[in-house]
């Protein structure tokens, strides 16, 4: 067993500039000099594992009992669903039109998804991208319209005797830029397009998004965070002088019946990891549950509404429990350890990430409250120091990034603040680097660079570093 070590760090000269960027949040001096003081990104909950299965972890804190159960809930994760009449009646009812066959297969190893290579021109088609549809009005708790005949979203697989509803190709801008020291980059602006739509065309208007299957670890305790932590972040936002102005949204919550601050989702059109999970396995996988007990099928779709069904023809195709076991495996998923934590080049860089403001937005770190669902007792969640490096509000990221379709309260030019912890490896566990709602960009730096909106003004900031400083700051964010 790896023993925890706390590792005391020296506030540099850099560090010193950091503490005087550093947003106020009401933290310790330590918080606001920007310095985590060990590897510990949640406190005894925080997994030391690197490699393929950094993100695969369950939290230190659970006992014998709960392990057993987070092995049962990741069994239903990773393995197949499959076509019914099957007889396997606990995994039967893929389909009729879904988009992976298991959870696993959009997030793989708990991590995080990736557009086509785009290398690859149009030969290989997406998995863990997903295009979200809905056409111009307020659905119903305030939510978006679906496409009458696509729904909420397109799915590009289907089962046997069902037509998949589409494909999804992608092609590239190419938009040239250079950093003030003269060094040029490329960013490669990705354009969508749906082909061989089996069911005639979308509707006039319909609004198309895509959404980047993010990594897992960490999102029980994302979930922990007190809501009126969340409300505080933009009234200290809304208070402060600049650009910076994140705004919650707020979203129906099928478990909870009832509209709540959103907390997953690229725009946050998600209150809870249960409510997620939920939507996903239908919208996804097409498993029914008591939340969703009917097929994700269109009037239009006849032959997607005479598909067998799972568990013998009864709904749900996953029962509560395993459900709830589901859950329960994905909000024990422990956030991995930070990285090199000491290093030099690592705490210049986060003297610069302070001092371009990134942490206007992507605020270091929260005292957890009680997680909601799944309950927890509270020593394993409640009273956690952790450091996940978001505000989870909506911000205005100008029109680069915009991809026109409200969500909610979210307006086509919003996105949710990601977390932070966990980027530098993403690598180690998916062999890719892909960052953004839709997977855009490679790496840190060209995330960063295809901020704007309310990120303007730190993007600039992150133009006029030299070649040495980018590449601190890149190390800094990697070692979250």
């Amino acid at each position: 067993m790896r023993v925890r070590q706390k590792v005391g760090l020296t506030l540099t000269a850099a560090g010193a500039i950091a503490a005087l960027a550093w947003p106020l949040w009401g933290h310790s001096d330590t918080d606001l000099s920007g310095v985590v003081q060990s590897e510990l990104t949640a406190g005894e909950a925080t997994a030391f594992a690197t490699g393929r299965n950094a993100f695969s972890m369950p939290l230190p804190t659970l006992d014998d009992d709960e392990r057993a159960r987070f092995a049962v809930g990741n069994s239903f994760f990773r393995r197949n669903w499959v076509e019914a009449p099957a007889s396997t009646t606990a995994r039967d009812g893929l389909g009729p039109h879904f988009i992976a066959r298991s959870c696993g297969g959009c997030h793989v190893q708990d991590g995080r998804g990736a557009p086509p290579d785009f290398r690859k021109g149009l030969s290989e088609p997406p998995v863990a991208l997903l295009i979200r549809l809905s056409i111009p009005g307020e659905g119903a708790h305030g939510g978006v319209v679906p496409d009458p005949v696509y729904g909420d979203q397109l799915n590009n697989a289907a089962i046997q005797g069902v037509q998949p509803e589409g494909q999804v190709r992608i092609h590239y801008q190419n938009l040239q830029g250079k950093f003030a020291d003269g060094t040029a980059y490329t960013l490669r602006k990705p354009i969508y397009s749906l082909t061989n739509l089996a069911y005639g065309p979308l509707s006039a208007g319909a609004m198309l998004s895509p959404r980047i299957a993010p990594q897992m670890a960490g999102v029980g305790l994302l979930e922990a965070i007190a809501e009126q932590d969340i409300l505080a972040n933009a009234a200290a936002q809304a208070a402060a002088p600049g650009p910076v102005k994140g705004q919650p949204n707020r979203v129906w919550d099928d478990f909870a019946q009832a509209l709540r601050v959103g907390r997953f989702g690229w725009k946050a059109n998600q209150a809870s990891v249960a409510s997620q999970t939920a939507g996903a396995f239908l919208g996804d996988i097409g498993i029914t549950s008591t939340q969703h007990p009917d097929e994700a099928c269109t009037p239009t779709q006849k032959d997607c509404l005479a598909a067998p069904r799972g568990a013998l023809g009864k709904a749900p195709e996953i029962d509560d429990r395993t459900l709830s076991d589901v859950i329960f495996y994905e909000s024990t998923l422990a956030p991995a350890a930070r990285r090199n934590v000491n290093d030099a080049n690592v705490l210049r860089g986060q003297a610069l990430f302070a001092q371009a403001q990134c942490s206007a937005c992507h605020r270091p770190s929260y005292t957890t409250g009680e997680a909601p669902f799944p309950r927890l007792s509270s020593p394993k969640v409640q009273g956690l120091k952790i450091w996940p490096y978001t505000d989870l509000l909506l911000h205005d990221m100008g029109p680069d990034l915009a991809d026109g379709r409200p969500d909610f309260a979210a307006n086509g030019q919003q996105w949710k603040t990601p977390p932070l912890w966990g980027v530098g490896l993403i690598h180690d566990v998916n062999g890719h680097r892909r960052l953004l709602h839709d997977g855009r960009a490679n790496g840190v730096l060209e995330a960063i660079l295809w901020h704007g909106g309310e990120a303007q003004h730190a993007k600039q900031q992150v133009l006029q570093l030299n070649a040495r400083d980018r590449q601190a700051l890149v190390a800094f964010v990697e070692s979250l």
